[in-house]
């Protein structure tokens, strides 16, 4: 058998046992003192004033187009460069809702995240507050944490040789520094706010309650994928997946996988159907190769 085919029944075989450990790894339920961000669409005028001072304080490059000349930032979606960005929704047709409106997208700090379960050397981490924070030292550019993300977030840096993702950290330094994170500082019509998750949540649900009228009835991250850190409003008439926030049931996608491993793994039955499937791959190609070698 030639070499790089066994080289590759090898990648197959660690990346299945890599992917089983790395499911199992996950933690769920929202930390004492996590913390986060609330986001009401209903105050947003799209300023992207949050999205500027993300960028200055991350120091990231800014998105810009060739017509400009590098003049103003262009940001228009999450990119190496862009953590976090204010979208516009535009309704089509008639209907229920606002004709127009903005939301906010950046990482949604999971309180069971699909990057943190599916990252193998630990790259990605819950730490303190509960927010999900990237060590790039550790990182080796597999890109699992993009394929495991339901919110499309880590973003890979192809203008580099050196393996890198980039996201929302919730300007941990400026936490540990008793401060806020740069974006709620600046919106200048507190369209997003910070604090700790519960006093968030409570907050959202006392708008809710005393304008019914004004919001939709959810508050998008209190159990979305299993709860985010992250949680936003929306006005009335304006289902969330409408604005982009994927309709993910209450269930982590971790936590899902997990009990899909369990179930896989009952008694070790699919690893040995697998490597017997690999076995037989293998013999199959030594006896190809063998009979090509004895007719030339």
């Amino acid at each position: 058998m030639e070499r790089r085919r066994f080289l590759q029944s090898l990648a197959v075989m660690g990346s299945a046992t890599a992917l089983g450990r790395a499911a199992q790894a996950s933690a769920s339920g929202a930390p004492a003192e996590a913390v986060g961000m609330l986001y009401d669409a209903t105050l947003c005028i799209g300023c992207k004033t949050c999205v500027v001072k993300c960028r200055e304080t991350n120091h990231l490059a800014p998105q810009r187009t060739r017509k400009d000349l590098g003049l103003h930032d262009m940001q228009t979606d999450l990119d190496f460069d862009t953590r976090t960005v204010i979208k516009l929704y535009k309704k089509t047709g008639a209907g229920a809702g606002p004709d127009t409106a903005f939301t906010k997208e950046q990482c949604m700090h999971c309180l069971d995240p699909a990057c943190v379960s599916a990252c193998m050397l630990g790259a990605l981490q819950k730490r303190e507050f509960g927010v999900v924070t990237y060590r790039p030292e550790l990182c080796i550019g597999c890109r699992y944490c993009q394929i495991a993300c339901p919110f499309g977030v880590p973003k890979f840096d192809f203008a580099s040789a050196t393996p890198r993702i980039s996201k929302c950290e919730l300007c941990m330094p400026r936490l540990l520094e008793g401060k806020e994170p740069a974006c709620t500082e600046v919106c200048p019509r507190k369209a997003i706010i910070y604090g700790k998750r519960e006093a968030l949540l409570a907050e959202a649900h006392a708008r809710l309650a005393k304008q019914p009228r004004r919001y939709f009835p959810k508050v998008y991250g209190e159990h979305d994928a299993g709860g985010t850190q992250v949680l936003y409003l929306n006005p009335a008439g304006l289902p969330f997946d409408k604005v982009g926030l994927p309709a993910l049931g209450d269930e982590s996608v971790p936590h899902l996988s997990n009990t899909i491993q369990k179930s896989l793994y009952q008694g070790m039955l699919t690893p040995a159907a697998l490597y017997a499937a690999l076995l037989f791959v293998v013999r199959r190609n030594q006896k190809t190769e063998a009979g090509d070698d004895h007719q030339s």
